[in-house]
């Protein structure tokens, strides 16, 4: 085989492994998607229990800077404290190192078993009609790809001819500080750290270690712990100061712990020994890949034991490199929240804030209509423009949304967040409406002031009456909606009908002022049509409820 086909083969190899790797990713992240919502949702603000997600996370999803991009999302919008960002952070790091084990145990005869995973995988994604067993499918065509990866890659660089030629390459440089440079540019550029390890651990299973003999190798794992922060850096461009701290955290992590173990490293230089031979082919003797892979995972673990206790430290000196923006360039997000494309990599959570952000919308909309209603009440006008503009931001926040949820629909969510997508078009349809029907209610105050209307004391308590009972319905519905609570839809019904009684009462007590002539006939089309509008916003609110069945 000329040495172009074997550069082909070795090639064709890593876009199989690369292939494998995005595979198994996004679908053990589908496969998961309860799970990692559940766990990304336990925010807490223990350092152990943040280590311990951050770790789960990227264990399952296998790239650690999948995770530190959604969690700069996840700051950005606010759900988590850059505290708990920072534990979590740590954790992704520790999880990444799964991927280096994979890397090791491909390099074994056995592996080349696992390539009937991929056989087996295609054929349940062909064959599976439904969309669980058709997802671990895909995951474990995925996982052999991985290992098909592996052995074209390793089959390439056994070769004599490629060892010959790019052996003195890899070994000729042997600066540590340049070698942690170059693995730091090749992560940076591959925008993978694992996939990066990886390539690293096929290439000494077949006698090609980067910087010679002794820890040189180790030194370019160091530098590609540095290169993934590229991906999360990138990532917070444009977003909150928070969100660029997590950012932050992330680099200055990996690069204070590079500097601890180049300085470890370098000690046993002077003593014409390494921490490889003193340590590493003691525990693992002929076998340089399982070697790499440990000091993957040491090197880690004890950047995570040795910067937990300083977590707060951490959180402070990111506060002081990165400063606040003036106030008055803060933008304004309270309407539906700051949707993070970022929370995209994993459709459920970002579904999930997106939920919230709906919450927020409906309590905007009814601040509005509560604006509308006591200015109705107290005759007074000069709340439409407000209302317009409340109406218009409120609008723009539905487009927001709407765009959203379209890229979310592209992402291809599970069955039950499809479901979820449906149901909140029609609930952000819904608050609109209510934002519409607060700008009605403007109007007939027009009227009400403008043509010179008079309403009695008691029309209007019992208007203010049947909206106290609308604001109960709401807060009951608000509570059901965003946590769920099936429960509750029964005792809202009864709410709604009471709302319906009690404009039917209105509309044939004015019919009867007006027959007995105590009533002025011009009064009746705003009267009939305020509580008729009024009741349409209690329908709203009780249907925008129940779209959690």
């Amino acid at each position: 085989m000329d040495i172009v086909n074997l550069i082909l083969q070795m090639l064709g190899g890593m876009g199989c492994f690369l292939v494998g790797m995005e595979l198994m990713s996004e679908n053990m992240s589908r496969l998961a998607h309860g799970g990692l919502k559940s766990l990304l949702n336990k925010t807490a603000n223990n350092r152990l229990a943040g280590v311990g997600i951050g770790t789960a996370v990227t264990a399952i999803i296998q790239s650690s800077a999948a995770t530190t991009v959604m969690v700069v999302g996840l700051v950005n919008a606010g759900i988590m404290t850059l505290f708990q960002a920072t534990a979590i952070i740590m954790g992704a790091n520790i999880g990444t190192t799964i991927t280096a084990w994979i890397a090791s145990f491909g390099t074994v005869d056995i592996a080349k078993f696992f390539f009937l995973l991929a056989i087996v995988g295609a054929f349940m994604m062909m064959l599976c009609k439904k969309d669980r067993p058709k997802t671990i499918g895909t995951i474990l065509a995925g996982l052999g790809l991985i290992f098909v990866g592996l052995a074209y890659m390793s089959d390439a660089m056994g070769d004599d001819r490629i060892r010959e030629l790019i052996t003195p390459v890899f070994e000729a440089v042997k600066n540590p500080i340049l070698l942690i440079l170059i693995g730091a540019v090749v992560t940076a550029l591959i925008q993978s750290s694992s996939a990066v390890t990886s390539i690293i651990i096929v290439l000494a299973a077949r006698g090609v270690v980067i910087g010679g003999v002794g820890d040189g190798v180790y030194f370019a794992i160091i530098g590609s712990n540095i290169g993934t922060c590229v991906t999360a850096l990138l990532s917070s461009i444009g977003a909150s100061p928070n969100a660029r701290r997590a950012a932050l955290v992330h680099l200055m992590f990996n690069c204070f712990g590079a500097v601890i173990f180049t300085i470890f490293l370098c000690l046993f230089l002077p003593f014409e020994t390494s921490f490889s031979e003193l340590v590493l082919t003691k525990m693992f003797p002929e076998s340089i890949e399982w070697q790499i892979s440990f000091f993957h995972t040491f090197f880690n673990v004890t950047c995570t034991i040795i910067f937990l206790p300083f977590a707060k430290l951490f959180v402070k000196l990111a506060n002081v490199l990165v400063r606040e923006k003036p106030a008055d360039e803060a933008k304004e997000k309270e309407v539906v929240g700051d949707l993070d494309e970022r929370l995209l990599l994993q459709p459920s959570v970002a579904l999930e804030h997106l939920y919230q952000g709906t919450g927020k919308m409906l309590a905007f909309a009814m601040g509005t209509l509560d604006e509308a209603v006591d200015a109705f009440l107290k005759k007074d006008t000069s709340v439409k423009e407000d209302v317009a503009k409340r109406n218009a931001r409120l609008s723009e926040a539905n487009r927001e949304a709407v765009q959203y949820l379209v890229k979310l629909s592209a992402s291809a969510p599970v069955i039950e967040d499809e479901k979820t997508i449906s149901s909140m078009h029609y609930v952000l349809n819904d608050i609109v409406r209510i934002g519409e029907l607060a700008d009605n209610v403007t109007k007939y105050t027009d009227h009400y002031e403008n043509d010179g209307l008079i309403f009695s004391g008691e029309f209007l308590s019992m208007t203010e009456e049947m909206y106290g009972r609308i604001r109960a319905l709401y807060s009951r519905a608000s509570e059901a909606y965003l946590h769920r609570d099936f429960a509750a839809l029964k005792e809202m019904d009864e709410m709604e009908d009471g709302i319906d009684m009690d404009r039917r009462r209105l509309v044939n007590q004015h019919i009867k002022r007006l027959n007995e002539g105590k009533c002025q006939p011009q009064n009746a089309s705003v009267f009939i049509n305020l509580v008729g509008n009024l009741e349409r916003a209690a329908d709203h609110i009780t249907y925008i409820a129940h779209s959690i069945e």
